[in-house]
């Protein structure tokens, strides 16, 4: 701890963190670098935004801050928020904070407090209840230079890996029931267990999270999904039920097993698929920002499942079109959360497709049948590649290098068709206008049919030139009248 002491001085001696100091105090207040900054400084993270609290007033706070900051906005002023850019840093600024709830939204009514240990006891978790005191007016002075200050014991559960709440986790939970949400998120993003008190409390007010909008649940899922191990968070859910309160279909994916019909556990098996395409990302698209839609895709792939198992005599068990059930199920599920349509339309494709390979593993496929699948896939076709793969849990050696051998020419023959022929763009060499001129025919349905049967024949047999395709049209025509 010695060493995360020491980079609390690194943080102190920010040049943000300095100027604003020096401002506040030189005006007589008090300010502290809050939250998140700290724990990560004591972690050896890194720090991204700055957080600071004050016993000043928004007004103050504001007349402190316009000389330094080339930008300022107050649109949380309510909240005793004032947020500036300040030497190219993005900061805020809060007065404390001595909340009181009603128990029927998560809204508090705001109140301003006296004191920076009644600010930290109403946050979440006592590893964020850690504040470096950066200004002490001179006759509250007790000492030289910035204080840690932790009257939770943040530090101590900091060192165990421990999530525990700064007061008594059902007042804490009750209060504003999103923090049992981010309790798991905090699980995955510190890889922290948390403490048996506070874990009951969620199993036990898990209910209360019905008084969450669906766009804060929704925005806490996307940061679980968006950690390196999502795993460890949504085993927490999963474990105390409250993702039963948003998601069940996850809970449900564990499918009980009768001694006469076995099958692989499908929650067991869908922990590890998301596991599998989160290395399968990082390691194709290396750098780029967490792929939440296909991590999503990953974790519901198989929610169809229990909608569609059907035991069979001899012992076996079936699930037919789990992969069209769960993409509807996921859209309906998706769109209750409130998730944008182009996340809820490449996660509900990304199901509907993701069986569709292992046809390809058991025949060869034809070059119709690979441009369909990229066709089907569209731009998604990448995420498709990472998906696939990673539904390969099987721990029959023999069968995976099958399987991953399959996909390696699958992939192969794409990028093969590619170069050859415009793959990702695959239309008809005529367009709506050309069938309309060379069939005089207005707008209309007989257009559309007639585009999907050059679409048919450009997918079966490739480029077969634009006379070629006049042709085949008049054809196709003469035969229907």
């Amino acid at each position: 701890m010695a060493e995360g002491l020491s980079r609390l001085g690194a943080l102190a001696a920010h040049p943000v963190v300095r100027t604003l100091g020096e401002a506040f105090q030189t005006a007589g207040f008090e300010l502290a670098v809050v939250g998140g900054p700290v724990r990560d400084a004591l972690l050896g993270r890194e720090t991204h935004d700055l957080d600071f609290t004050t016993n000043a007033q928004p007004d103050e706070i504001l007349a402190i801050v316009k000389p330094l900051a080339s930008a300022h906005w107050d649109i949380g002023r309510a909240f005793g928020t004032i947020g500036a850019r300040v030497q190219g840093e993005q900061v805020e600024i809060t007065t404390y904070r001595a909340d009181s709830y009603d128990g029927l939204t998560r809204k508090p009514v705001v109140e301003f407090g006296d004191s920076i240990d009644g600010d930290l006891l109403r946050r979440d978790f006592t590893v964020n209840a850690m504040a470096l005191s950066v200004a002490t007016p001179a006759q509250r002075q007790t000492g030289p230079g910035p204080k840690l200050v932790d009257p939770t014991g943040g530090v101590e559960d900091l060192v165990a890996g421990i999530l525990r709440t700064p007061i008594d986790p059902a007042v804490s939970f009750g209060d504003d029931p999103l923090r049992m949400l981010r309790a798991a998120r905090f699980s995955s993003q510190l890889e922290f267990a948390i403490d048996d008190a506070t874990f009951a409390a969620i199993e036990l007010l898990r209910q209360t999270l019905s008084i969450v909008s669906p766009e804060r649940v929704q925005s806490e899922l996307i940061r679980l999904m968006s950690t390196s191990d999502p795993v460890r968070g949504l085993r927490v859910l999963v474990d105390s039920g409250l993702i039963d309160e948003f998601l069940p279909e996850v809970s449900a994916l564990r499918l009980e097993v009768d001694e006469h019909h076995h099958h692989k556990d499908v929650y067991e098996h869908s922990l590890t698929v998301v596991r599998q395409a989160i290395e399968l990302e990082k390691t194709r698209n290396p750098g780029a920002d967490p792929d939440v839609p296909l991590r999503l895709a990953a974790l519901l792939h198989d929610i169809g499942k229990p909608r569609t198992r059907k035991l069979e005599p001899g012992g076996g068990v079936t699930f037919h079109h789990h992969d069209v059930v769960g993409s509807r199920m996921a859209r309906k599920r998706l769109q209750a959360l409130r998730f944008d349509g182009e996340t809820t339309d490449a996660v509900a494709k990304l199901i509907e497709l993701h069986l569709r390979f292992f046809g390809y593993a058991e025949g060869a496929w034809t070059d119709s049948a690979v441009r369909r699948y990229v066709r089907d896939a569209g731009d998604l076709i990448e995420r498709l590649h990472i998906l696939v793969r990673a539904d390969v849990t099987t721990r029959n050696k023999r069968k995976a290098a099958r399987l991953a051998t399959a996909y390696d020419d699958i992939e192969r023959r794409i990028a093969e068709l590619r170069e050859q022929e415009e793959l990702d763009s695959i239309r008809p060499e005529l367009d709506g206008n050309d069938i309309q001129r060379i069939l005089d025919i207005p707008p209309g349905r007989e257009v559309g049919e007639a585009y999907r049967f050059l679409l048919d024949v450009r997918l079966d047999e490739g480029v077969i030139g634009a006379d070629a395709a006049v042709q085949r049209l008049r054809e196709w025509w003469a035969a229907r009248e």
